[in-house]
């Protein structure tokens, strides 16, 4: 499971060159900008509905953005996008006003062929500096991108030189297969989970999950990651896993509910998006399941992904 993954996290940092005005939570604000800018340096046939457009198929804003199931794809026929290929792991600081001068960082983990695709994400976040973030559109300089590789950051964009390094390599399964180690001998698991996290099941959200809920959302995320953006289709007794997992017991459970807002300029609406947040301890066998869970943990898990939703830690209980 873990090799037939090709993921990559970078780290943005950007300072502010005027005064910035942000939402509390920010992963609506840098990933509906970054859409914005991406589409604007990108698009060949200006104001053309994307769905008529004739470069559809070979469009990187439509790939990242909308990801549509190939017509002969094996999963997902009926859905109108597969998973997007990107995560957005917004500023942690919960504060709104950030001022002239001061930095911020976020993340970006791109998966299987958007690695390709880096250039258009610094070149977006360039361009969106110069137009503008958050309400009262303030402009920032996009300082330096440093990939984590194999937990060693390295540089491969810097403002002084303005030149992008050698595209970076998918980070090794060994930096995950040492996270592995680390928590095997765990038979009690907490689950930290950092940003508002949506899991469903039978169609309604869930206030907290159980551990098979859990698995059920990671082995639907990664399986179609790895199919659609990887190549790979993951083989795996999917009925076998959910069994296994609902032998794991629920010990402990802080949660809370945490709403937000957002506005979609292409649905051209206000939509509400909640999710819980906190932390759940869970008691049993883990071993078999922490190839997905660490996996989970770059990947996030439920909706939402990409405005950087679904992030939790694990940790020895």
């Amino acid at each position: 499971m873990i090799n037939s993954l090709k993921w990559n996290r970078f780290r943005f940092r950007i300072r502010a060159l005027g005064d910035l005005s942000l939402p509390q939570y920010k992963g609506a604000t840098f990933r509906g900008g970054f859409g914005q800018a991406l589409k604007g340096v990108t698009c060949a046939l200006k104001r053309q509905d994307c769905g008529t457009c004739l470069l559809r198929d070979r469009c990187v804003y439509v790939y990242l953005f909308e990801t549509p199931p190939p017509v002969d794809a094996a999963m997902m026929r009926l859905y109108p996008s597969a998973p997007h290929p990107f995560v957005l792991e917004p500023p942690e600081t919960k504060a709104c006003h950030i001022p002239k001068g001061e930095c911020l960082e976020f993340g970006l983990v791109l998966v299987g062929r958007a690695l390709e695709l880096l250039p258009y994400f610094v070149y977006a976040f360039i361009s969106l500096g110069e137009r503008g973030l958050g309400r009262e559109h303030g402009t920032f300089a996009l300082e330096s991108v440093f990939s984590e590789d194999s937990g060693i950051p390295r540089m491969i964009y810097d403002m002084t030189t303005q030149k992008l390094r050698a595209g970076a390599p998918p980070v090794v399964s060994e930096h995950l297969m040492r996270r592995c180690k680390a928590l095997s001998s765990a038979s009690k698991l907490g689950v930290e989970f950092l940003t508002p996290t949506r899991i469903k099941s039978d169609g309604h959200l869930l206030d907290g999950p159980e551990f098979h809920h859990l698995i059920r959302a990671l082995l639907r995320r990664i399986s179609s990651l790895s199919y659609f953006h990887c190549g790979q289709r993951l083989k795996l007794d999917y009925r076998e896993w959910i069994s296994r997992a609902q032998e794991i017991q629920t010990v402990e459970k802080e949660l809370s509910w945490y709403d937000w807002e957002r506005y979609s300029t292409r649905q051209k609406q206000r939509m509400t998006l909640g999710g819980f947040i906190g932390r759940i301890a869970f008691e049993g066998t883990f071993q078999s399941f922490l190839p997905l869970l660490v996996l989970g943990e770059i990947l996030h898990v439920g909706k939402g992904a990409t405005f950087g939703l679904g992030h939790y830690r694990l940790m020895e209980s």
